[in-house]
């Protein structure tokens, strides 16, 4: 724990939305800065040490995916004295507001990134949008988005069907197309399951010189939440802030899955989907020798019994 940042350490999820802004403001202030950006945005920052790591998150996102209600980058200031930026919405924006081009003009004047020797930005989803489309105020830096859509203009993605509320949105104005805004990037990595359609759809937008896409099958729609499960996010930017994620980084982190129950859920249904008994048995011994698995105790079961009735040749054990 760096000296002075005990209290970023604080439970903040028993307060009220009210109360929990308001603390969220009193710790920014205390350690850096806090910036009002309308009634539905605002933005924290942590002054510590020369690499800035740039989140944009939700507050309903912050709830759900940390016991102590805490933004994504404490941990990141607490336990490597990296400097934190925080642009918070209320509910599902795409920061598609002008106070916030407005903040971001204001940080590109004032020189603010370049006080730093690394700055990483990060988001998912509607935030991974939110974190390709303003890096681009910040030459040089690093992006990891997380199921990134490109953009909602209807003219460029009328296939995806999702978020027709937000169509009124214009995506077509300023830090508005988000793989061009990763132009100026060092690198960027884009991270989605291939079995997504849609958010594979927008994944082939990103395509660029400069972008990784970083394909993880089987972990569905909340891909952020099994990275997190799998305690692979925070190694994932810490690599990222030392210019150390390579693709063959990534994937040995993704070994992870091979213990992570909603990958093994997500695996064996689309093998029996696609009726392959002899890979599930491969499968289900697998996961009963290493951990306990009734579910798939029970399908294995299953298939032996398939296998006496001439189903398929069950596997030999080895």
């Amino acid at each position: 724990m760096q000296d002075g940042l005990d209290n970023l350490d604080e439970d903040l999820s028993g307060l009220n939305p009210a109360q929990w802004k308001a603390r969220m403001a009193a710790l920014a202030e205390e350690h850096g800065m806090y910036q009002p950006l309308g009634d539905k945005h605002f933005a924290t920052f942590i002054d510590q040490g020369n690499t800035l790591l740039v989140t944009f998150e939700t507050m309903q996102g912050i709830h759900n995916l940390s016991d102590q209600a805490q933004p994504l980058g404490f941990d990141l200031v607490k336990n490597l004295g990296w400097s934190h930026m925080c642009v918070v919405s209320d509910g599902d924006t795409w920061f598609r507001e002008g106070r916030i081009y407005g903040f971001f003009d204001q940080l590109i004047d004032d020189g603010f990134f370049d006080e730093f020797d690394k700055v990483i930005f990060y988001g998912a989803g509607p935030c991974g949008y939110a974190a390709a489309a303003y890096s681009v105020a910040s030459p040089g830096a690093v992006v990891v988005a997380v199921q990134p859509q490109a953009t909602l203009d209807p003219r460029m993605t009328e296939w995806d069907d999702r978020f027709g509320e937000m169509r009124r949105l214009s995506f077509t104005d300023r830090y508005g197309y988000a793989p061009d805004m990763l132009d100026a990037a060092d690198q960027a990595y884009v991270i989605y399951d291939p079995q997504e359609r849609l958010d594979a759809m927008h994944a082939s937008l990103f395509a660029r010189k400069n972008v990784t896409r970083l394909r993880v099958p089987h972990l569905g729609d909340a891909v952020q939440t099994r990275l997190i499960e799998m305690e692979m996010l925070y190694h994932i930017l810490s690599l990222a802030g030392s210019r150390k994620l390579t693709g063959g980084a990534f994937h040995k982190l993704l070994r992870n899955r091979r213990n992570n129950s909603f990958f093994l859920r997500n695996l064996l249904k689309n093998l029996e989907r696609q009726d392959r008994p002899f890979l599930m048995v491969l499968l289900c011994r697998n996961v009963t020798e290493r951990m306990r698995a009734p579910r798939f105790r029970r399908r294995l079961q299953e298939l032996e019994k398939r296998a006496e009735d001439g189903g398929f040749t069950f596997p030999a054990k080895h």
